[in-house]
């Protein structure tokens, strides 16, 4: 029918389904369907990190996405886990002042998520009013190749302290307290987040000070990652007032950071689960203060801020979240689709003419064979064989498209007066034939 085989069926099956292969994999390429389970290093079992990924993980639980907590040693694992693309950890929590974009390219940032305050204690036994009367102390900066250590390295080096001068002991935590109090070290830097116990503790013993670092405006001109802090008297505790007096203080801000490669549906997701675990109030920080939108060593990820900044995305407010990324491969098969009709509408009625009058022309062909072979010498089986040829045109016109055009009546009148010269053609031949008998 229209002049199509097998062969032709087969050959255009093949290039529809080449078509939809090269399709399928264009869209899997421009729009991946995201993972459905996170790697997130989080530092040290029962740390502070942990506890705030805890709720992450109960959030993307609901999107029935898996976030997985990898514990390190914090610091330097942090990074060297990002960066390596066996490791796969994808995401990480991170102090603020431990390295930037500079240093550790292809990483992005969701924004900073709360305050990772620096708390100078000391015996109570002497009272030091800056960061420079620690030199040639006894001090408990925390482990080699922590977060908190990295700091307070920097800061004390440019009060002109450093392990030449000083005793940089690697103690931390509670280990860092008990050696306080047992008079083995002088003094401790810890990095604190702002409801960790052990700060509550320490404020409330008589037998250490909190230095008041009257000078933390400075420091942050040093290192833009810091920001100056003041803790209220009275705050930790109003009716004894814990502490006596406003005390100052300095502090990072912590982030979690991401690779840079991480699907953005993710990434969207993260933070989501950011705004809603820290935009509450706190000891240090204001309602909806957290995320903060800018962070001054790593590029925010553009679609962490696009979320802040506008929300969930349609699709993401109504559908699934496993869904959306099949929806986005769907909209835009039917654009893409939607492309390459529209114009063929328009060079259809042109195309398809086309085929019509070149049917038409290969049925003139084979019907002026006939007739020029009426016009010879013929048989009276010759003359039956070219009736039967113009048949078989009369019977492949016949089921051509528009049988009520101009050029279906032009070629039927042709194939008539043909049918009719054959007639009289064989009319004449057996008159012929019977006079010789």
């Amino acid at each position: 029918m229209l002049g199509f085989d097998r062969w032709h069926l087969l050959t255009g099956l093949a290039a529809i389904l080449c078509m939809v292969g090269i399709v399928s994999l264009a869209l899997i390429y421009f729009f991946p369907a995201p993972l459905s389970t996170i790697s997130m290093a989080v530092g040290f079992k029962g740390g502070s990190y942990g506890f705030i990924a805890e709720h992450y993980k109960e959030i993307l639980a609901r999107h029935h996405v898996k976030l997985e907590l990898r514990n390190t040693a914090g610091g330097v694992e942090h990074f060297e886990l990002l960066q390596d693309q066996k490791s796969g950890v994808s995401a990480a929590m991170v102090q603020g002042g431990f390295s930037d974009s500079e240093h550790s390219p292809g990483l992005l940032s969701l924004g900073r998520i709360n305050y990772q305050i620096f708390c100078v204690f000391y015996g109570a036994t002497e009272v030091l009013n800056d960061l420079t009367e620690l030199k040639g102390k006894r001090i408990a900066v925390g482990p080699v190749g922590t977060a908190a250590r990295v700091v307070a390295e920097k800061v004390l080096r440019i009060s002109g302290i450093s392990s030449e001068n000083s005793a940089l002991l690697p103690f931390t935590g509670q280990a860092a307290a008990n050696a306080l109090n047992d008079g083995k070290i002088d003094a401790t830097i810890l990095g604190l987040s702002s409801d960790a116990p052990i700060l509550q503790t320490l404020l409330r013993d008589s037998r250490v000070r909190l230095m008041s670092v009257t000078d933390a405006e400075a420091l942050t001109r040093f290192f833009p990652f810091l920001v100056r802090l003041i803790l209220p008297r009275g705050a930790i505790d109003y009716e004894k007032k814990i502490p006596a007096s406003d005390i100052v203080l300095f502090a990072t801000t912590n982030a979690v950071l991401v690779r840079n490669d991480l699907h953005p549906a993710l990434i969207s997701l993260l933070a989501q689960a950011l705004v809603e675990t820290h935009n509450t109030p706190g000891l240090f920080q204001r309602t909806d203060e957290f995320p903060l939108l800018a962070d001054p060593e790593f590029s925010i990820a553009p679609a962490a801020l696009d979320f802040y900044k506008n929300g969930p995305s349609f699709l993401n407010k109504y559908l699934p979240f496993w869904v959306v990324p099949h929806v986005l491969r769907l909209l835009a098969a039917l654009l893409a689709g939607g492309a390459i009709v529209y114009p063929l509408f328009s060079f259809a009625p042109k195309l398809y003419r086309w085929f019509l009058q070149d049917r038409m022309r290969k049925l003139y062909r084979r019907l002026r064979i006939v007739e020029d072979a009426s016009q010879t010498p013929l048989t009276a089986p010759q003359v039956v064989t070219l009736q039967t040829e113009l048949e078989n045109i009369d019977r492949a016109a016949r089921i051509l498209p528009q049988r009520h055009s101009d050029l279906f009546f032009i070629l039927e009148h042709h194939i008539t007066l043909t049918r009719t010269q054959l007639a009289s053609r064989l009319v004449e031949v057996r008159r012929q034939i019977t006079k010789v008998v």
